[in-house]
């Protein structure tokens, strides 16, 4: 994407009533106004919150809106510029329930309240598959003690990922640390039973994964 159409994006950004971009000097001095306050302030229900951590273009978090008109959900991502894309369909098609917040994922308990959040997504991290990259992967141990922090007790979490290494880590450290594990499948598209907001709903490189019959696995899992 050429740096013209970042910042127009980024401009445009600006002026859409479902897009919050705090600095990161506000967010860690708990200035965040609508921390804590996302029903009563910004969605004006007692709908559930649920989460798209690294949004990407907002395919999902738009997706899962228009599904469940009865739920509250914000996709997050440090890079507006893509989520540019769901931000601006969702303002064309008037559509309140969804918002998107530029932000870092390690800042999210500056952003949501404790036990704030009832459901977390996370769609096609970066595995980070190399041991010295283990602290930025996003199903670690302190990235899930620190969703525990934002979530309800009961609330829960879903990992999409085309990423056999992701997918295998992740159970091994769920199954490890003694976090209960709801739903798993290595293929979601070959065998029964996934959910249907997980088969149906497809992010653009998922579809292109898809093209070239790679493999798409899914974990739905409660954090103990």
């Amino acid at each position: 994407m050429g740096s013209k159409n970042k910042l127009k994006r980024f401009k445009e950004n600006e002026t859409f009533g479902n897009v919050f971009q705090p600095t990161r000097e506000e967010v860690v001095s708990e200035s965040f106004a609508l921390k804590g306050k996302w029903n009563q302030d910004f969605f004006k229900n007692s709908n559930p919150i649920v989460l798209e951590l690294g949004c990407g273009k907002g395919e999902y978090s738009v997706g899962l809106a228009e599904r469940y008109p009865d739920k509250n959900f914000v996709g997050i991502d440090i890079k507006g510029a893509r989520f540019w894309r769901g931000a601006k369909s969702a303002t064309e098609e008037g559509m309140h329930n969804v918002a998107f917040v530029r932000t870092q994922i390690e800042l999210i308990n500056h952003i949501f309240g404790e036990n704030e959040v009832d459901e977390i997504w996370i769609t096609f991290p970066d595995p980070q598959i190399k041991y010295k990259r283990t602290k930025h992967r996003m199903t670690n141990s302190e990235f899930l003690q620190l969703y525990k922090k934002i979530l309800k007790p009961d609330g829960v979490m879903n990992l999409k990922t085309d990423s056999e290494f992701m997918h295998g880590y992740t159970l091994g450290l769920l199954h490890g640390e003694g976090h209960e594990v709801l739903y798993a499948n290595h293929n979601v598209y070959k065998n029964e039973g996934a959910p249907q907001e997980v088969t149906e709903i497809q992010t653009f490189y998922e579809k292109q994964y898809l093209e070239i019959n790679k493999a798409i696995t899914y974990i739905r899992f409660k954090i103990k």
